[in-house]
């Protein structure tokens, strides 16, 4: 028996691959299914079955692509109604796998399709449970996302998730590894652990949600507090998860369309295309295309995008590194972005070379910029997160958090400067590349975010304790 976990940083999301004896199940698979095939081929194994936890809302997942290329059942718990074939199963339901066997646990809370599956040796001793988003480590799956779609309240799906809880995964065996779908900096859940498996029986003594005092009520009052917004872009995920989408494939022609900067130019114009250059920030900031929004690739791309760009069939023009043009649309398809619709040839050097119109941002550093505040009006905004302000900040900076962008950018004055920082650069980039695209000129980066601020020691900063739940 071969277990793997393939967990994916950008996404904080854990995929599966299980073997036995030459079959094998892929379980919450990525968008791109290659890695799973080689992996079938490499153990000389036929995938049998795709188990799919739920329908996720935060990526799309690879289970229509990867049964039309391997010939495997999808698997779903009861309570799903996808558009495509599957197997619908119910509580209870096994699935042999070589010498190993799956039980299906229906485990509603998270989504009321949510089903956990148990994996059992050729003894039938349970071994290990893929919890998806039922049962995190650290947490446990927010009862808010599938509201709507489960006509309920946030209140009642704590309420069945509490119950999930009691009766399907605490009475299991202490020695069950948990294998859950996401880690920590996943929207799916309000406090996940950095750790990505764990056994039961230290879940039963750490996790807070699964104390054994713990009553119905208590359980649902705090599951329900202090949840963020969730990220705009969930419920169409959750749509193309249950109904369909292009595959992969098709996404990625379609995106890999070499385009001249005069092309290029041309395109933006007449589709109204969100350009989006994905380089490091900090070289962004020493050239760009003129109202492009810069998302690096290398930091956290795909939640960052579905966070931002409300419109999942937003025209989409890439401007990357040379060479990264397919990583680019694959990542932007990972989170349901489909709509790419070609790259600017030879990136922004070809633009540069072309002779067209440039605009930068002013970095400064934090020692220069304490110096600056001193002397001149300006404005310092802190773009991280309420909880990351509150544990310490320059205490005259303005707390505008990057996620509430379209809100915030309502209360800034374009006449107004304005020095902007996050916590190392990233978001800060971000922010700032979306006030110049709506006309603010006086604005800066602080190099090196609030790490470097501290580092500086020339600044007034006021600290706290951590916000509850940020």
């Amino acid at each position: 028996m071969k277990i793997e976990q393939i967990y994916t940083g950008c996404l904080a999301q854990g995929a599966y691959y299980i073997e036995s004896e030459g079959e094998a199940v892929v379980i919450d698979p990525l968008r791109e299914v290659a890695p799973y095939i080689s992996k079938a081929t490499a153990g000389n194994a036929q995938i049998k079955y795709v188990f799919e936890t739920h329908f996720h809302a935060d990526f799309v997942s690879g289970h229509l692509d990867l049964a039309e290329k391997t010939g495997a059942k999808i698997v779903y718990g009861p309570n799903a109604a996808p558009k495509f074939d599957a197997i619908i199963a119910k509580d209870g339901d096994h699935f042999q796998v070589g010498k190993i066997s799956f039980e299906l646990l229906h485990t509603p809370g998270h989504t009321m399709e949510s089903s956990s599956f148990l994996l059992k040796d050729e003894t039938g001793k349970p071994v290990a449970l893929f919890s998806g988003d039922t049962l995190f480590i650290g947490d446990v799956g927010r009862p808010d996302l599938a509201q709507k779609f489960a006509n309920k309240t946030k209140e009642e799906l704590a309420s069945i998730l509490y119950h999930s809880l009691r009766n399907k995964i605490m009475p299991l065996p202490d020695d069950v590894i948990i294998y859950p779908a996401h880690g920590a900096g996943s929207a799916c859940g309000k406090n996940i652990s950095r750790e990505t498996t764990d056994t039961l029986g230290n879940q039963k003594a750490t996790n807070y949600a699964l104390r054994a005092d713990m009553t119905e009520a208590e359980f649902v009052k705090e599951l329900t507090e202090g949840l963020p917004t969730p990220p705009g872009y969930f419920p169409f995920n959750v749509l193309m998860n249950k109904e369909g989408y292009d595959s992969l494939e098709t996404v990625i022609e379609r995106g890999s369309q070499a385009l001249t900067p005069d092309a290029f130019e041309a395109a933006a114009n007449e589709t109204n295309a969100l350009m989006l250059d994905t380089r490091d920030p900090q070289i962004f900031a020493q050239g760009f295309i003129p109202n492009s929004i810069n998302i690096g690739i290398d930091g956290n791309f795909a939640p960052w995008v579905g966070a931002l760009i409300p419109d999942i069939q937003q025209p989409i023009l890439v401007i990357s590194d040379e060479g990264r043009e397919e990583e680019v649309i694959t990542r932007l398809a990972r989170v349901g972005y489909d709509n790419t619709i070609g790259f600017l040839k030879g990136g922004f050097a070809s633009w540069q070379t072309a002779g067209k119109e440039t605009d930068h941002i002013d970095s400064i550093a934090a020692a220069t910029a304490a110096t600056q505040l001193e002397q001149k009006d300006i404005t310092v905004l802190d773009v991280r997160r309420p909880g990351e302000y509150k544990l310490g900040h320059i205490t005259e900076a303005l707390n505008t958090p990057l996620d509430d962008i379209n809100q915030e950018i309502a209360s800034l004055d374009k006449q107004k400067e304005y020095y902007v920082h996050c916590a190392g650069g990233y978001r800060s980039m971000i922010f700032l590349s979306i006030l110049r695209s709506r006309g603010f000129e006086h604005v800066t980066d602080i190099q090196g975010g609030f790490k470097s601020i501290r580092e500086a020691g020339k600044f007034s900063l006021t600290t706290g304790e951590p916000a509850e739940n940020q």
